[in-house]
C-alpha cells in the first residue's frame, strides 16, 4: 500500500480531476446539440406563432444557451423546422417544430416579420452574424432538398435581409454552384429574391451592395455557360417582372465593353495600327455591344489624349496638341457622322481644356483644326456656342470662341445669299 500512495504522489489530485472533468465534458457535447435542440423546440411550441414572442423568448434564452457553440443548430430550426441533415433533409428522429420559415405562409409579410425575428437576434448577440452568414450559405447550396415553396420562402427572406444589411451579398456566391446553376435552381431561387431585395430598397441600392463584393458583373453566371448572353439574362428576368435587373446587367455589360474598348484603343495606338485597322475595329465593337457614336467619339478623344506626355509649358502645349491632334483627326472624322457626336467632341474638349490647366489657351485652337480637318462643322459649334456649352471655364472658352464665332456665322450668311442669288 506504501509503495501504491509512493507511486501515486507526483500526480495531483488537480491534474487527474482536470482531465477527468475534460472527458466527461466530451461525452457529454455529442449529445448537446440534441439538448440544445429540445430546449428550442419546446421554448417555440410554448411562443406559438406570435413572432414578437418568439424574438423574445430567443432573446431570453441566449443568457442561459450556447449560441456561441450550437449557432448552425439554432438556425437550421428557425428557418427548418429541426436540425438539418447534409443535403437538406430534416432528420427523421429528431422532434420539428412549426414555427420555423419553411412552415410558415408564403408571402412577403410573413417574411418581413420573420426578417425582424433575426434581426433582434443577431443585434442581441453580435457573435451570431458569422455564423448566420455561414448557415445561409449552407442552405443556399442545399436548395435542391427543399420544396419550391420552402425556396421561395427563403429567397424573399434572404432577400430582406440582404436588404436591411444582416446579410452580406458575398453570400450569393453559393448561387453559383455547377448543380445549381445547370438544373435552373440559382435562376428561379434568385428571382424571388431580387424582386423581395429590390422592394425593400431599389435597384440602385442593389448595385451598390453588388459591387461591394465584385459580383456586379457575375449575374449572367446564374444560367450555364451556353446561355450566359445578355439577350438571354435580359428576358428570363424581364419576363419574371424584374426589368430593372435586366437593364442595370445591360448596362453592365456595355461599360465593360466601353473599358474592353479603350484599352484595345490605346494599344492600337501605342503600335501604331493603321487608322483603317482601327476604324474597323472600332465598328465591329458597336455594333456587337450597341455602343453609340457619341460614346465612341469621347473614348477616341480620351485615347488620343493620353498616349502623349504633354509639355508642362503652356506656350509649347498648345504646338504640340495642335500637331498630335492634327495626326489624329482622320480617326475622329470617321465617328463624327452626325451633328450630336460632334457636339459631344466640343463638351469633351471644353472639359479636357478646362480640367488641364496649360490647355485653357488652347481651345479656340484645337476647335479651329477640327473644323478645318472636317471632324466638326458649323453647326454644331454654333450651337455649343450658344446654348450647349458646359459651365466649365465658359467665359473664357467663348471668349476665345468670339471671332471664330462671328467669321462662321458670315460665311453662313454670305453662303445663304450667293444661293439666293444662284436661284
Amino acid at each position: 500500500r506504501v509503495s501504491f500512495m509512493n507511486n501515486q504522489k507526483p500526480q495531483k489530485p488537480t491534474l487527474s480531476g482536470q482531465r477527468f472533468k475534460t472527458r466527461k465534458r466530451d461525452e457529454k457535447e455529442r449529445f448537446d446539440p440534441t439538448q440544445f435542440q429540445d430546449c428550442i423546440i419546446q421554448g417555440l411550441s410554448e411562443t406559438g406563432t406570435d413572432l414578437e414572442a418568439v424574438a423574445k423568448f430567443l432573446d431570453a434564452s441566449g443568457a442561459k444557451l450556447d449560441y456561441r457553440r450550437y449557432a448552425e443548430t439554432l438556425f437550421d430550426i428557425l428557418v427548418a423546422g429541426g436540425m438539418l441533415a447534409p443535403g437538406g433533409t430534416l432528420a427523421d428522429d429528431m422532434t420539428r417544430t412549426n414555427v420555423c420559415v419553411f412552415a410558415a405562409q408564403e408571402d412577403l409579410e410573413t417574411m418581413q416579420a420573420f426578417a425582424q425575428v433575426f434581426n433582434k437576434l443577431i443585434r442581441r448577440y453580435k457573435y451570431l452574424e458569422k455564423g448566420f452568414e455561414d448557415e445561409v450559405k449552407k442552405l443556399l447550396l442545399f436548395l435542391k432538398g427543399f420544396s419550391e415553396s420552402e425556396r421561395n420562402k427563403l429567397a424573399m427572406l434572404t432577400g430582406i435581409l440582404l436588404a436591411n444589411g444582416t446579410l452580406n451579398a458575398s453570400i450569393l456566391n453559393s448561387l453559383y454552384n455547377e448543380n445549381l446553376v445547370k438544373e435552373g435552381v440559382s435562376a428561379a431561387f434568385a428571382v424571388k429574391l431580387f424582386k423581395s431585395w429590390i422592394n425593400e430598397k431599389d435597384i440602385n441600392a442593389v448595385a451598390v451592395s453588388l459591387r461591394k463584393v465584385n459580383m456586379d458583373n457575375r449575374l449572367m453566371e446564374l444560367f450555364p455557360a451556353n446561355k450566359q448572353s445578355v439577350e438571354h439574362f435580359s428576358k428570363y428576368f424581364t419576363e419574371a417582372g424584374l426589368k430593372e435587373l435586366s437593364e442595370y446587367v445591360r448596362n453592365q455589360q456595355t461599360i465593360g465593353a466601353r473599358k474592353e474598348l479603350q484599352k484595345e484603343l490605346q494599344e492600337q495606338m501605342s503600335r501604331g495600327d493603321p487608322f483603317k485597322d482601327i476604324i474597323l475595329y472600332v465598328k465591329e465593337e458597336m455594333k456587337k455591344n450597341n455602343i453609340s457614336e457619341q460614346t465612341v467619339v469621347a473614348i477616341i478623344w480620351s485615347s488620343v489624349m493620353s498616349t502623349v506626355e504633354w509639355n508642362k509649358k503652356e506656350e509649347l502645349v498648345a504646338e504640340q496638341a495642335i500637331k498630335h491632334l492634327k495626326q489624329y483627326s482622320p480617326l475622329l472624322a470617321a465617328f463624327t457622322t452626325q451633328g450630336q457626336s460632334e457636339l459631344t467632341l466640343l463638351l469633351k474638349i471644353q472639359e479636357y481644356c478646362y480640367d488641364n490647366i496649360h490647355f485653357m489657351k488652347a481651345f479656340q485652337k484645337i476647335v479651329v483644326l477640327f473644323y478645318k480637318a472636317e471632324v466638326l462643322s458649323e453647326e454644331p459649334i454654333l450651337k455649343w456656342y450658344k446654348d450647349a456649352h458646359l459651365a466649365k471655364g465658359k467665359r473664357v472658352f467663348l471668349e476665345q470662341m468670339k471671332k471664330f464665332v462671328e467669321w462662321l456665322k458670315n460665311a453662313e450668311e454670305e453662303s445663304e445669299s450667293e444661293a439666293e442669288e444662284g436661284d
